[in-house]
């Protein structure tokens, strides 16, 4: 596959070949999978992929003193939570070279 944007339905068409099934079961399993994951950011808790990366949530520190990019006006942010992604070592090393001619 050329460099580029994956997109889930990508995945979808991916797992329906390599599994051999349904169209729709595997737009299922997706959906579940990517469900779960956000289930579990909400409660707080980190989602430990092996050999791929951990997602969790970070939070980031609320200011008094913040802009509106858009207005410019000054608007107060309150403390909040951030998804974040840490790629695993194997991941890391997988893609090390992927810039590279």
């Amino acid at each position: 596959m050329a460099a580029g944007k994956y997109t889930k339905a990508d995945i979808v068409d991916s797992l329906c070949e390599k599994a051999g099934i349904s169209r729709k079961l595997a737009q299922a399993v997706v959906d579940s999978f990517i469900d779960e994951i956000k289930k579990a950011l909400v409660r707080n808790s980190s989602i430990e992929l092996r050999g791929f990366g951990t997602f969790e949530v970070k939070i980031r520190k609320g200011r008094s003193k913040a802009r509106n990019p858009k207005t410019g006006e000054e608007v107060a942010v309150t403390s909040h939570g951030i998804a974040v992604f840490r790629p695993g070592q194997e991941l890391k090393q997988a893609v090390w070279s992927a810039g590279q001619p």
